[in-house]
């Protein structure tokens, strides 16, 4: 038989930002119940070496972190449940969640952290040497390629601010792009040109990355044009050609944005329906980083908070008035 979970507060997804929400939940007195989704612990699950979290002076392990912050959520007294989201109603408080198992979650206020992924090319060797060579965040992974040469993939915004971004650590950056033209904004293609550690590959597409049990050797390209295959050795490849915020419960329920991330109020994570936040990858195109995704989490649950004490009271006065 399904059954339905009340909560002061529902979050679904359980990357940084929604268990730092529930961390601040749960401490606040809200029993928040987290539900987990289809990739519970979010992108860093799959992310080996982290060296820009704070508080770690040694590398630590993705996974690891996680499971740390799901420790501590759950110490603090978050219920952790397994469960895909497959509809949501948020036409007011409670807002109802179904699940695929059939449950139903009901929140006084919602908090949503269902992140993005990072798109990929799904050429052979991708999965095989990600985290071998293979990435798709140069601000996370580019300090490891200090002196080395490593090449871009992609020609919008994120594939060049990537490019110079790394550029601060690799000696030599190649931007790969499938056509002859990049789509990036003009002043970022100026500083790109200018930049003496890049140079760019026109009209070539990956055929496959290459490498084996030490990690990535190089990748295979196939000229669009004439179709010819070379191969371009390279110690490090960063596949930049957008994320896809998870976003597709809430179409015709939020304002989202032209690339489908979640329009929150500036500076804040509010949504336009009040009671409901967004936080994490889900409502951020820019950072994308673990240590934004949990600043935002508690930027949600503090407001959400608010938003409870705040309608509380407001029912007290009108019980007393009648």
């Amino acid at each position: 038989m399904p059954t339905t979970h009340k909560t002061r507060m529902l979050i679904v997804g359980s990357g940084p930002a929604g268990l730092t929400a529930a961390i601040y939940g749960a401490r606040a007195g809200m029993e928040p119940i987290v539900v987990q989704g289809l990739q519970p612990g979010g992108q860093l699950t799959i992310t080996t070496d982290v060296e820009n979290y704070p508080g770690f002076r040694d590398v630590i392990q993705g996974p690891w972190l996680m499971q740390e912050m799901q420790a501590q959520a759950e110490h603090v007294g978050t219920r952790m449940l397994w469960d895909t989201i497959t509809a949501i109603e948020m036409d007011g408080s409670p807002f109802r969640a179904i699940g695929d198992s059939g449950d139903i979650y009901e929140g006084d206020c919602l908090v949503i952290a269902t992140g993005a992924q990072a798109r990929w090319l799904g050429v052979p060797g991708e999965a095989e040497l990600g985290g071998k060579g293979v990435s798709a965040c140069a601000t996370c992974d580019g300090f490891f390629y200090r002196g080395k040469k490593v090449v871009v993939i992609g020609g919008g915004n994120t594939a060049v601010e990537e490019a110079l971004y790394v550029t601060n650590h690799a000696s030599e950056v190649v931007l790969i792009h499938r056509r002859d033209s990049l789509r990036a904004e003009r002043i970022l293609q100026d500083r790109l040109f200018a930049h003496p550690k890049v140079s760019i590959l026109w009209n070539k597409a990956v055929d496959q990355f290459v490498g084996g049990d030490k990690g990535l050797t190089g990748v295979a390209l196939r000229d669009t044009v004439t179709g010819e295959i070379s191969e371009v050795p390279t110690d490090g490849a960063f596949v930049a050609i957008g994320h896809a915020p998870a976003t597709e419960l809430f179409k015709g329920k939020l304002d989202l944005d032209e690339a489908g991330y979640i329009i929150v109020e500036p500076g804040t994570p509010k949504t336009q329906i009040a009671g409901v936040f967004a936080c994490g990858d889900v409502m951020d195109h820019t950072y994308r980083q673990a240590v934004t995704a949990a600043g935002t989490g508690c930027m949600a649950a503090l407001d959400a908070e608010r938003f409870l004490a705040t309608r509380d009271f407001a029912a007290t006065r009108e019980t007393v008035a009648g």
